[in-house]
């Protein structure tokens, strides 16, 4: 028998993970191919935005129409970090007549030295590198055969490259993924999963435009926030409901108590009611995401590091264009602090230019960054 193994957080899983599949099982004349989501993954030990037991039945949802697929609770059962070597051990255990192939997007091949014991991978199983946006190159293949004595098989087929990410803000943001099996989607739903209770009241009270830059600023926002060791949902939460009293007027009964420090200017005002309704009429009691909404339009000094993400999705998410935004949004993913330092000084440059009134946080956030 030759048997796939494909592990993943699957969260959730889509369209190009089932196609993936799909080839493998056509290019390496597998009979069947087990899809083993992973408890925690060690590459994403925040953990998965939906619990394993939803994950495993939305694979299930999923795979429904491939006879040759089935669903193993392997990982979830064995709790702890989901090392790929010990699943490949086990399979061969379970299956020692087999021939394995152990599925890895082919992105992953270049990280895969580092994974912890490779080599028992390699053992174990045949690595077959499966395309995922791009393929992998002569280089990877000749350090894979000059570490482990033999080479990866390579699935002809390259996907569309998938955000797992992006999916999950869609989601969030009441959108349907196109990229989401419709019972998979359903599920979801009846689960509310990928959401929060606060959300879909929250963009009500923006305007359509509004929604969708926040959109883009929660995208912009989760995609980088693991890398910083932001919680996900923190992040998603913070950007969703930045800009939710934008268009909220100020005698509005909803922010009655609501009391703003002095001198505040009129671009400034909505982080401040923002993180009141935030707070008083969407029931958010985390600090950190209420700060990080309080101050997301001026800054601050002594920003945390959800802080700093928020301010800067919002001012460089893909819908703004003003001089110097590409500079500003490469700098975003190479060092968080040397972005906002570089956007304080635009930011503040840009005012004084202008001659409106510069917000005294503003300046302060500027000089603790450069003090830092």
């Amino acid at each position: 028998m030759r048997l796939g193994i494909f592990g993943g957080s699957f969260d959730p899983i889509h369209s190009q993970h089932v196609a993936l599949i799909c080839a493998a099982k056509r290019s390496l004349s597998l009979d069947r191919v087990v899809v083993v989501p992973s408890f925690v993954a060690p590459h994403k030990r925040l953990g998965a935005a939906a619990g394993g037991e939803d994950r495993l039945e939305m694979c299930k949802l999923a795979l429904g129409g491939c006879d040759f697929a089935e669903v193993s609770d392997y990982e979830l059962r064995s709790g702890g970090t989901s090392y790929s070597y010990l699943t490949c051990r086990h399979f061969r255990e379970e299956f020692p007549d087999a021939e394995l192939f152990f599925l890895v997007g082919a992105d992953m091949l270049k990280d895969f030295f580092t994974w912890k014991c490779p080599e028992e991978i390699v053992r174990c199983v045949t690595v077959a590198a499966c395309g995922r946006g791009e393929r992998p190159d002569a280089g990877v293949h000749k350090k894979f055969r000059e570490t482990f004595g033999e080479d990866f098989a390579e699935i002809p087929f390259t996907g569309e490259a998938v955000s797992s990410t992006d999916l999950r803000v869609m989601l969030a943001f009441g959108k349907t993924p196109e990229a989401l099996d419709g019972g998979v989607c359903g599920y979801i739903r009846a689960h509310g999963l990928y959401t929060h209770a606060a959300i879909a009241p929250a963009l009500s009270l923006e305007k359509e435009g509004r929604r969708e830059h926040s959109f883009r600023v929660a995208k912009l926002a989760c995609r980088r926030a693991r890398s910083l060791g932001i919680e996900e949902g923190k992040a998603l939460l913070a950007a969703a409901l930045h800009d939710c009293a934008k268009s909220v007027p100020a005698d509005d009964p909803r922010l009655a108590g609501c009391e703003l420090p002095a001198c505040v200017p009129e671009p400034v005002v909505h982080q401040y009611t923002g993180a009141y309704l935030a707070e008083h009429l969407f029931g958010i009691t985390d600090k950190e995401i209420l700060d990080a909404i309080r101050y997301h339009a001026s800054g601050r000094e002594d920003m945390t590091p959800l802080g700093k993400l928020i301010y800067l999705a919002d001012l460089l998410e893909e819908g703004r264009s003003f001089p110097g935004v590409e500079d500003l949004r490469a700098l975003f993913w190479q060092d968080l602090d040397r972005c906002l330092a570089e956007s304080l000084r635009h930011q503040l440059a840009y005012l004084e230019e202008k001659g409106e009134p510069v917000y005294p946080l503003t300046r302060r956030a500027y000089a603790w960054l450069k003090a830092e």
